[in-house]
């Protein structure tokens, strides 16, 4: 559709403004643009999207560590950037079908919506695949794994990928933990909220800065929920936030970029372990035996 379509070259901000322009004229516009580029937009963001709440799709591709190009082009950034404007919906698709059911969901929102995605292949893992035939419902978590430990993984994107992987590792040494594809980086799901007035351990796993990040959202909504509601802080779990830390990744081969991260499968499984006492982790494998 080449006369649906307008390449602004190294324009980003003008991108945005063009958006919002065919936006008030009653188009749906996307804007595709890197992570790391989209920060340029910032103004525009604010002042001609998210402040008349006009319905633009943002597709923003690299998001997360991108390997080889290194850290002028990480998307470590965006949920913290993203989520802090009112109006704006963030939603991180975990493979293609989400993407699709993402975008459905975005041209339908009637307010401005921003899809983050990374550069990565899509997963292949037929189990991978069969994730996303649920509608997207605003602020909606899905339970992909359900375990009988105390531990709940909260995985968004991607990660949801790495987590899968880690409790299939977990399952096989008798750890059985829940998997939550979070989908959407605002608005929280109180379902999420409600993991910590259960007494559960909740792990959130992120490819993006832990400053202004999901998990750093996840709590803050926690604690508004103790305020409003303190009989029910008594019983309040854990967190543990794995993402990046408070420093640029150097260049690097995505996949050791998340490891260093933390955010591996293979350091999911080590979070996990730490979490759950030995004797528990014999006792369950005791049991089974029997």
């Amino acid at each position: 559709f080449p006369d649906r379509c307008y390449d602004v070259g190294i324009a980003e901000s003008a991108a945005v403004d063009i958006a919002a322009g065919l936006a008030r004229q009653g188009f749906k516009p996307a804007v595709c643009i890197y992570s790391t580029f989209l920060q340029r937009s910032f103004d525009q963001l604010f002042q001609e999207v998210s402040l008349q709440r006009l319905p633009v799709v943002f597709c923003i591709d690299r998001a997360g560590v991108v390997g080889d190009d290194g850290p002028t082009h990480h998307g470590l950034w965006d949920m913290g950037y993203c989520r802090m404007l009112p109006n704006l919906v963030l939603i991180s698709p975990a493979n293609e079908t989400e993407i699709r059911g993402a975008l459905q969901y975005a041209f339908g929102a009637g307010q401005p919506v921003a899809i983050r995605y990374p550069r990565e292949k899509v997963p292949v893992d037929p189990k991978m695949l069969r994730l996303g035939s649920e509608p997207f419902e605003t602020g909606r978590s899905i339970v992909v794994r359900e375990g009988d430990s105390e531990v709940v993984v909260a995985a968004l994107g991607p990660m949801v990928a790495e987590s899968l992987q880690a409790a299939g590792r977990l399952a096989e040494e008798g750890i059985e933990i829940s998997v939550v594809n979070v989908r959407f980086a605002k608005p929280i799901d109180p379902a999420l909220v409600d993991l910590f007035a259960q007494g559960k351990t909740v792990v959130t796993v992120e490819d993006h800065s832990r400053a202004g990040g999901f998990g750093e959202a996840l709590l803050a909504a926690v604690c508004a929920g103790t305020e409003a509601e303190p009989e029910r802080s008594r019983s309040i779990g854990r967190a543990v936030l794995l993402a990046g830390d408070d420093v640029f990744v150097p260049m690097g081969k995505r996949s050791r970029q998340l490891d260093w991260m933390g955010v591996s499968a293979e350091r999911i499984v080590e979070t996990v372990k730490k979490l759950i006492p030995a004797g528990a982790i014999s006792d369950r494998s005791s049991k089974e035996t029997l």
